[in-house]
Parts: structure tokens; sequence; C-alpha cells
């Protein structure tokens, strides 16, 4: 069955979100998943996506809500939505209202990010150190690199080879929409990409062209010519087991979530943080601060004299 063609008007969206937003391709296409969703679903009443009413929007939410997805899914997908006739409202003649502006978004109870505590993470090094071979010295690095920098998964599977070719403490970083951040690195985490370094390429292709995985620090064999985020995740859920730890529990995202909460509850700044993990308002890193108020919770119950009252 042909696919069915992507609305003109949504197409010229997910251009501009390139264009001019700077979209990494993860976000576009989560943009396109949820715009032809929804073109899909006003299809079948007979309207464009860009001439919608209010009333198509809230049908489409109600929708959502009866398939039973998530609420922060419905969330996204309205905020995508938003942004969309945002869109065509500054850039055509076709409306002047926004059919969203009246649809109020779901209730999302608020979240507290998943992470390890600093005991499991010296045991997921450990399991990563005892691996054999090249594959061991690869995912030490990688998890080494990961826990030293917060970096996002995306972030660390494209580092370019040549961020490692001098024994650099600062790792400059291209995050999303092309923002660069500099980011520490610590003694273990270089000494384990040091190590890495000797064994890099027996990871290039030898069955078809190098200079697209040649780029990479971590190449392979896959269609990006980079180790890929899925791959990466399943190293980890693997490396879980051998810890002795729920591989449930453990992921790349739960890693850079252990990095930000450990930081913090270690006293490092909020400020500094939420430059290293390239967030762009400050809001989403203090999320963190859950951390310091469970270490001062602990510290009052244990310490203080009438804690035991």
């Amino acid at each position: 069955m042909a696919e069915r063609p992507v609305p003109i008007w949504i197409e010229n969206f997910l251009d501009m979100m390139v264009s001019n937003r700077g979209a990494p391709p993860n976000t576009l296409d989560a943009y396109r998943r949820d715009m032809l969703d929804f073109a899909a679903f006003i299809a079948r009443r007979h309207r464009e996506p860009e001439r919608a009413s209010a009333d198509h929007v809230r049908a489409y939410m109600r929708a959502i809500s009866d398939k039973g997805l998530a609420p922060s899914t419905a969330a996204r997908r309205l905020s995508t939505l938003r942004r969309f006739f945002r869109f065509v409202i500054e850039e055509s003649g076709v409306r002047d209202d926004d059919p969203t502006s009246t649809q109020d978004g779901p209730k999302i109870g608020s979240r507290l990010p998943k992470f390890l505590s600093e005991g499991e993470v010296v045991r997921l090094l450990d399991a990563a150190r005892a691996g054999k071979g090249k594959d061991g010295i690869r995912l030490t690095a990688l998890l080494e690199l990961l826990y030293a920098t917060g970096l996002r998964v995306s972030e660390l599977v494209t580092l370019p080879a040549s961020a490692f070719l001098r024994q650099n403490p600062v790792l400059v970083v291209a995050g999303k929409g092309g923002k660069e951040r500099m980011v520490p690195i610590g003694e273990p985490a270089l000494d384990a990409v040091q190590d890495y370094l000797s064994v890099r390429e027996r990871f290039l292709p030898k069955s078809r062209p190098r200079p697209a995985a040649a780029r990479f620090l971590f190449p392979s064999r896959s269609a990006e010519g980079h180790l890929t985020r899925v791959r990466f995740g399943q190293m980890l859920k693997d490396l879980a087991i051998i810890a002795g730890i729920d591989p449930k529990r453990v992921s790349p995202h739960v890693l850079r979530h252990s990095f930000a909460s450990h930081l913090l509850a270690n006293g490092a700044d909020l400020r500094a943080l939420q430059q290293m993990l390239g967030h762009a308002d400050i809001s989403t890193t203090q999320i963190y601060t859950h951390v310091l108020e469970e270490r001062l919770r602990a510290l009052v119950e244990g310490a203080h004299p009438l804690a035991g009252r």
C-alpha cells in the first residue's frame, strides 16, 4: 500500500522547524508522527489539517484519551498542534484563529527523574571493567563518559573522533538545535577513553566504505556509521543483569539523571549543572533539587535531637 502523501502545510511546518528552529532529527520525527496522526484523523472528517476547527481538536484529544494513551503523550501532541497552528497563522492567510486556544491540556502529575544510587553506578562500572576484550573496553569508555558528563545518549553516540585527539579535560558538545556547550571531564573518563582509542580501529566496518564511520568516536556497521542509541541501551540492560540491578531501572537517560542528581547532592551549583546538561531553562534543571530535599530530610530525621520522638 502506497504511503499517504504528507499534506503541504505539515511539510512546510516541518521544514520551518529545521531551518528556523534547528530541530534535531529525533524531535522532527516526533513532530512528523504527531502531525500525520492528526492528519489521518481529520481526513476522516473530510477536512485539511490547517483548516481544522476547535471542535475537531477537542474530538481528536478525546480520541487520544479513549485509546488510553499516556497523558504525557497527549500533552506532547497538543503542544505539537499548537506549534503547527501558530505557524499556519503567522505564515499564511488560511486562518487567523487558533483552534487549540480553548483546549485544556491533560493533567500530568509531576514525575521525579529516576536515578541510580552512587553504589549502583559503581557496580555497573565494575561490571563493565570486568568485561573481556575490545567490547569490554568500549563499554567501559561509554559508561565512564556518560556518567562523567551527563550527555544525552544521542550526543554520546555521535561524538566525533576529533573530540579526543588530545587529552582535553573539557569536551565541546553540539546539543539540541546545534547549540554548543562545554562539559568538563574527569580523569577516570579520560583514561577510559584513552584505553578505548587503542582498540577503536577494530570497530570500523571492513566491508563497506569507512569515511562515514571513521569520523565518529564510536563507529559501527550501522547505517548511521556510529553506535546506535538502541544498541547502547541494550548493552546497558545486559550490563545491569551482570551487576545484579533490575535492567528495567537502567537506561542511558537514567544514567544522565544519576549524573545530575549525584552532582547536586554533592554540592554542585544549579547554574553550572544547567550548563553541563544543556538545559535552555533552569526550571528544567530544578527538578533535581529533590535530591537536596531528600538529603536534608534524612539529615534532620537522623541527627536532630528530637527526631526520635
